[in-house]
């Protein structure tokens, strides 16, 4: 009989979920909101330190929102990180926006902050200033945000954070995606948590985030018929969704804690292989590790990345290449890019392992075991 699949971040719930989501049930507060939407809202906000939070359907409909919001239209250009996944980037062209892609920087593995500000001036000088930049907090990890942030304030582009992978991370003390206009997180079925599908945009902002709620409930106007004077969409999260997520917030520290415990276990069982090297945590905060992640370079190893995930998936272990850049993605060939060295390293290299809160340790010694045959010489 051959093993169980272990899986890269399953989901992971407990039984504050199960109860709370019964409660809604008993209660009848099914749908579209109700009052665990409200606290699972307000407990956001809360934690991450923002003043407010609109929960929506996925974490693409909340960047989405906020780019619309931040006046994005038509021929405007956004820069974005290019090591990313495609929903990053996606909502930029919904809006008939071009996004303009920024390679990555070694110590985090996110937006090259001397480069984005580089571009930024340049455009500047050209008389065209982007309209926004996305900033991707990738795997777990901030990215430097402070450089990047006074150069969009220098010159009045939008700051929006894309803080999907990284709820539970810091940036000094302080949590990324609560420095820009607004930020994003998701709540999809691999994340730190789940709502089953779900993401909240959090912002400072009040007329913001009731612009948002307003646009995300279909721009229903006041009156007590249906009346709309423009074009919102079906993007609110129920209040069974927000039950699971406020079951789900209250183990958030745990979480992370397994995460992060099994990236060491990782990194001290592969200290000794060649070639392999651990995403670095960066200086300026902690990593939640969403995903434990690693370069294998083949020159050193003697094995690819992609030897090392074929061995793997033969042994019913699922693992994934980092991201594959924007910039090298089919639908952005014609997209505008900077630099791209790094990004493409990292995606040739890059490695991802199974790494969900609720692995155990007997699962974790099984990727540990796979790993290492693959480095096993005669």
């Amino acid at each position: 009989m051959p093993l169980p699949r272990l899986y890269l971040s399953p989901p992971d719930i407990g039984s504050a979920e199960i109860e709370l989501v019964l409660e809604a049930f008993q209660s009848n507060w099914i749908a579209p909101a109700g009052p665990n939407l409200d606290a699972f809202e307000q407990d956001f906000a809360q934690l991450v330190g923002s003043n407010h939070a609109v929960a929506v359907s996925s974490g693409t409909a909340a960047l989405h929102l906020a780019l619309r919001l931040a006046g994005v239209g038509p021929g405007d250009e956004v820069l974005c990180s290019s090591l990313t996944f495609v929903a990053s980037a996606a909502p930029i062209t919904y809006l008939g926006a071009k996004p303009v892609f920024i390679d990555s920087e070694e110590r985090s593995w996110n937006m090259d902050p001397a480069l984005a500000c580089a571009v930024i001036e340049q455009k500047a000088k050209a008389g065209k200033v982007p309209k926004a930049l996305v900033l991707v907090h990738l795997y777990g990890q901030s990215a430097d945000i402070a450089p990047i942030k006074a150069c969009c304030d220098k010159h009045g582009v939008k700051l929006i954070e894309d803080a999907a992978e990284a709820l539970g991370a810091t940036y000094g003390e302080v949590s990324p995606g609560s420095f820009g206009l607004a930020g994003i997180h998701s709540f999809n079925g691999n994340k730190i948590i789940t709502t089953g599908g779900g993401g909240m945009l959090v912002t400072d902002d009040a007329e913001l985030a009731k612009q948002a709620r307003f646009l995300a409930t279909q721009a229903r106007d006041t009156a007590p018929h249906y009346e709309h004077s423009t074009i919102g969409y079906n993007y609110r999260l129920s209040n069974i969704s927000a039950s699971i997520g406020l079951g789900q917030l209250t183990r958030l520290s745990g979480k992370v804690s397994r995460r992060r415990g099994h990236f060491k276990a990782y990194a001290e069982a592969f200290k000794g292989l060649p070639g392999v090297t651990m995403q670095p945590e960066a200086p300026w905060g902690q990593s939640t590790r969403w995903l434990t992640c690693l370069t294998i370079d083949p020159a050193l190893a003697g094995v690819t990345r992609e030897q090392v995930r074929l061995a793997l998936e033969a042994q019913n272990i699922e693992a994934r290449p980092v991201w594959k850049p924007m910039h090298l993605q089919p639908v952005f060939a014609s997209a505008e890019m900077h630099g791209g060295k790094v990004s493409e390293r990292l995606f040739d290299q890059g490695l991802c392992l199974p790494s969900g809160a609720g692995m155990s340790e007997v699962d974790r010694d099984r990727v540990i075991t796979a790993v290492k045959n693959c480095f096993a010489r005669e």
